[in-house]
């Protein structure tokens, strides 16, 4: 495997991490690692097909989540081999970064084993808060259900009040919310930039918890630092 194109950030910063140079080209979103200097083929919900096929890569990585299935289907027309991921769990996380990094041809990386045994390490406090936990505000959308990022925080002691909503990011008004009986509000800064002045003033009375968007949703080399990280937040 010599030429890979990610239009996954987490998968991006996963790959550069562990075999520098074997990326070709990745999303406009594909912050991770700072520095990564591939060529861009627009975002992940609308890539450039005609750049990526430019790239010639050996392998396109996807997830069924990020991207968009008649993307896929016209890289796959176009002669390209596509290896789409499906990252609900944190369990389901390190299973599809193995598969990646195998099929990539890449030696397992020491921040994939530092970050299984920090999540390993984990025990949830006795007592879970039930929280609601937005992602986009204009209309307020939270998570629902069978999401990686509630799944992280039920590790963590966090109970989504919506997690068994029939939508996976269903649209709630904002009355509703505060109606849920929720003891927290998790605001994580992506995909909307929740801000201290931005989210919390919207549930008086509860108290916010401000979270890095790539701790709670990116699964690459952040899940090493995500418990400590995510632990803190949601304390202060």
């Amino acid at each position: 495997m010599n030429r890979v194109v990610s239009l996954v950030p987490s998968l991006t910063e996963a790959i550069a991490v562990s075999a520098p140079g074997l990326l070709a080209g990745a999303t406009d979103w594909c912050t991770r690692p700072a520095g990564l200097r591939v060529a861009r083929i627009g975002g992940t919900k609308n890539p450039d097909v005609a750049a990526v096929v430019a790239l010639r890569p050996d392998l396109v990585v996807a997830n069924e989540e990020e991207n968009r299935e008649p993307d896929l289907a016209a890289l796959r027309a176009a002669g390209l081999d596509v290896l789409v991921t499906e990252v609900r769990t944190l369990p389901q996380a390190f299973t599809e970064l193995q598969r990646v990094l195998d099929v990539c041809g890449v030696t397992r990386p020491r921040w994939l084993d530092d970050a299984e045994d920090a999540w390993a390490a984990v025990e949830p406090p006795a007592e879970p808060r039930r929280a609601v936990v937005p992602v986009w505000r204009r209309p307020w959308m939270v998570l629902g259900r069978d999401t990686f990022a509630g799944d992280v925080l039920a590790r963590l002691g966090v109970d989504n009040v919506y997690a068994a909503h029939p939508e996976r990011y269903p649209r709630v008004p904002l009355e509703e919310l505060n109606a849920a009986g929720a003891d927290l509000v998790v605001f994580p800064d992506e995909p909307y930039r929740f801000t201290a002045d931005d989210g919390p003033e919207a549930f008086p009375g509860v108290p916010a918890a401000l979270v890095d968007g790539r701790m709670l949703t990116w699964y690459g080399p952040s899940l090493a630092a995500a418990p400590t990280a995510l632990r803190a937040a949601l304390r202060g």
